[in-house]
Order: C-alpha cells, then sequence, then structure tokens
C-alpha cells in the first residue's frame, strides 16, 4: 500500500501540477505521511507497557504511525486483541519475525535473544519501501512528535542516531561505568548511548553494510560470555567509529530517565523511559505511577480497549462454539470458555460460567504462557542482565490467574 501511495504522490506531483481529487502533492504528502516504530515486548507486564506505549505515541505524533513489533515473543492474548486496539486508537501495526541464522552465535537467554534481534537485523527486518524507523522500547511514555525525529537530518552520513546517557544527575555518578576502564578507552571521549530510543535511516544503513559490520563484531566478541553484558547497548557504542557503525547523538530532550537526569530536565523531555534505578530498584509499575502522571490514565484506556476487545471476541466468536460443545456435553470448548471467563471473571459473575464449562479451566491450557513474565532487571548501567520468570510455570494454575490479570 505504502509504495502505491509513493507512485501516486509521484503522479500527483507531475504534469502541470498535477492533482489527486483536487488536492496538491504536498497536501497529499501530508496526508499519508507514516512514522514506523519498532518495538518489542516479552511477557505480561512489557506487553502492558507496550500497550502505554503505543497509545502515547499514537496520540502524540502528528503523522499516521505504524508500529512494528517482533511477533515471536507476544502472548497469544496480546495478538488477539491487538487488531482492536490498533482499530480503536488509529494506529497500523505488522508482525514480524526472523529466524536468527545458524551460523550466527545465539544467545542462551531469551532477554539477550531479543537484545539481539533489537540491533542485529534492522537491514532484513522491512520491506525495501520503509525508508526509517524509530526503535522505542515498550516502557517508554512518549510526549514528544515523533514525527520529528523521524525527519531529523543526520548531517554526518550517520546510519542511525541515539540519545546519550543523562549526566545531570549527580547522586549515580558512581554507576556511570563508561566513564572508567574499558569503556572510558573504547569511547574516547564520545558518550555512552542508551538503546531505549533511536532512530535508523535504513536506506543508508544497508548502503554502508552496518548490518554486517555489527553482525560480524558481534560474533567476535560474543565468543567471551561476558562480554556485551548490554548487548544491544553495549554493541552499538562498541562500533561507534568511523570504520564501524557511526552514531549521531541525539538532543538529550528526545529521551529522560530518573535514574540518570535531573528533575530540571524533566519538563522538555520529549519520552520517558523507565530505566531502573540502580540505587533504588523500585519496581517499574510503582515507578510508572509516580514518574508520571498521565501513566494511569493511559494505562485505564488501554485496558478498557482490551477488555471491550475480549468482550467482543467473546459475543461473536465464543459462543456459538460453547453452544455446540454445551450440547455435544463435553464441557465446552476451552478456548472459547477461556475468553469467557477473562470477560465474567472482572464483574465477579464467573459461578455460570463456570457451571458451564466446568471447573478445570486452569489444567485446559488454553491460555498457557509460554513467555513467562520477562522483566528486564539491568539498570542500563553495566550490571550483568536478568530474567525473571513470575508466570508460575507453563499456564496460569500455579498461581491461579485468570486471563484478564496481566491487563
Amino acid at each position: 500500500r505504502e509504495a502505491a501511495e509513493r507512485v501516486l504522490r509521484r503522479f500527483a506531483g507531475s504534469g502541470n501540477g498535477g492533482t489527486i481529487d483536487g488536492k496538491g502533492s504536498e497536501s497529499f504528502e501530508e496526508e499519508t505521511k507514516t512514522v514506523h516504530v519498532l518495538s518489542v515486548a516479552s511477557g505480561h507486564l512489557y506487553e502492558r507497557f507496550l500497550r502505554i506505549m503505543m497509545l502515547s505515541a499514537s496520540r502524540s505524533t502528528s503523522a499516521r504511525v505504524k508500529f512494528w513489533l517482533l511477533g515471536n515473543y507476544l502472548s497469544p492474548l496480546f495478538k488477539r486483541t491487538l487488531p482492536a486496539f490498533a482499530q480503536a486508537h488509529g494506529f497500523a501495526y505488522e508482525l514480524v519475525a526472523y529466524q536468527w541464522p545458524p551460523w550466527l552465535r545465539a544467545q542462551s537467554e531469551k532477554q539477550r535473544t531479543i537484545w539481539g534481534y533489537k540491533v542485529l537485523f534492522l537491514d532484513v527486518l522491512f520491506p525495501l519501501d520503509v525508508e526509517r524507523v524509530i526503535f522505542v522500547d515498550s516502557d517508554q511514555v512518549v510526549r514528544g512528535d515523533l514525527r520529528e525525529l523521524y525527519e531529523l537530518a543526520l548531517p554526518g552520513g550517520e546510519p542511525y542516531a541515539y540519545t546519550p546517557f543523562c549526566d545531570s544527575r549527580t547522586e549515580v555518578e558512581g554507576y556511570r561505568f563508561w566513564k572508567s576502564g574499558y569503556w572510558r578507552n573504547t569511547l574516547r571521549g564520545k558518550p555512552y548511548h542508551i538503546s531505549a530510543l533511536y532512530l535508523v535511516d535504513l536506506a543508508r544503513f544497508r548502503a554502508v553494510a552496518a548490518g554486517d559490520r555489527l553482525r560480524i563484531t558481534y560474533q567476535q566478541l560474543s565468543a567471551d560470555p561476558n562480554s556485551l553484558s548490554n548487548l544491544d547497548q553495549d554493541l552499538p557504542n562498541v562500533m561507534n567509529h568511523a570504520a564501524g557503525v557511526p552514531i549521531f547523538s541525539l538532543p538529550q530532550h528526545w529521551l529522560w530517565c530518573e535514574s540518570w537526569c535531573a528533575d530540571a530536565d524533566k519538563p522538555r523531555a520529549k519520552t520517558i523511559d523507565l530505566c531502573n534505578n540502580p540505587m533504588t530498584k523500585e519496581p517499574k509499575l510503582a515507578s510508572a505511577r509516580r514518574i508520571i502522571p498521565e501513566w494511569t490514565a493511559l494505562d485505564r484506556d488501554a485496558r478498557q480497549t482490551v477488555l471491550a476487545a475480549l468482550q467482543k471476541l467473546t459475543a461473536e466468536q465464543a459462543a456459538s462454539n460453547i453452544d455446540k460443545a454445551l450440547k455435544d456435553g463435553n464441557g465446552g470448548d476451552s478456548q472459547s470458555c477461556a475468553l469467557r471467563r477473562s470477560n465474567t471473571a472482572i464483574s465477579d459473575e464467573s459461578g455460570d460460567v463456570d457451571a458451564q464449562c466446568g471447573n478445570d479451566f486452569e489444567n485446559d491450557g488454553s491460555y498457557s504462557d509460554k513467555n513467562g513474565v520477562t522483566e528486564d532487571k539491568r539498570d542500563r548501567g553495566g550490571s550483568s542482565p536478568s530474567v525473571v520468570d513470575t508466570a508460575g510455570g507453563d499456564n496460569y494454575a500455579a498461581d491461579k490467574r485468570r486471563p484478564h490479570d496481566e491487563l
């Protein structure tokens, strides 16, 4: 569709001031401009953050937003409700997947594999007609217009642009690992950049074979298991030199994070990232509500949209299957019952569904969560990454949660 729109735009601008439906080519360009955003989430906590990020980004951006999401790690529930969520909030989306190549050293931890996908395959994840993409971490809230970032000029011909870590919060100076030792020698006065937000000029990225350069260096460094502690962040910073893949440093206001940035800088922030605080280790849900005043309202809007989608799915997709299953006397289709439970449990009216569907929901596996709840525990300050699975095992039986609980 987007390729066809470009052809139409060229047609609209050719000849004697040609127009389409009476509108000039400039106006047509305004209407069809798309800002492409890449993100990834694993586990229901980060899917919750992801919905809030998408909601804030689509509301704050003065152009159509299309989200490209790594589908490998999204839960069935997220995928099932995504079409209704996108329609309700006026954005487009596409799920992308890429098989990790067998010749490239794999990571044994899921979180580190996800970090690899963020940076190693940017040249092959997208169609050739996608000219630029912005990566936004799922746990960010967007306040500024992402179109400004999308159209930002990279005057030095750099293939991508990252935001440097803040230096303004002085009490965490001792945690700024990049100012000493290996990183001080490697950076040679350049800033250490955070990987929570970055702009990629895909045409330039492919032209200079940046993907190949990053993969080659990754293959060399990953031979040491103690190397690339924060893979998605360390690798671009290691390669930030003329013979590698140079980084354009974004203005500091594009990303504010309480852990590293002073409070005085917050009003100018165009995005707010929920970095883990290396001093307090405050849980992200608590810090989100405390740091971002609009977070609770965004969360409520996202939850209401998802619950409405579940209700619609229950009414349109599950009812007929349940009726048929009840007539057959087998206790009900497990997926249909699961959908009905996710809807009725929030109103405390689940008794009727229990009677119709049986009491073995926790054991039917229809909402088996193979992703777990993967929580990014790094403080973006050099600590070793860890993966914490609090989902209670392979299904909701372990903690007796119902499918709506992660909302």
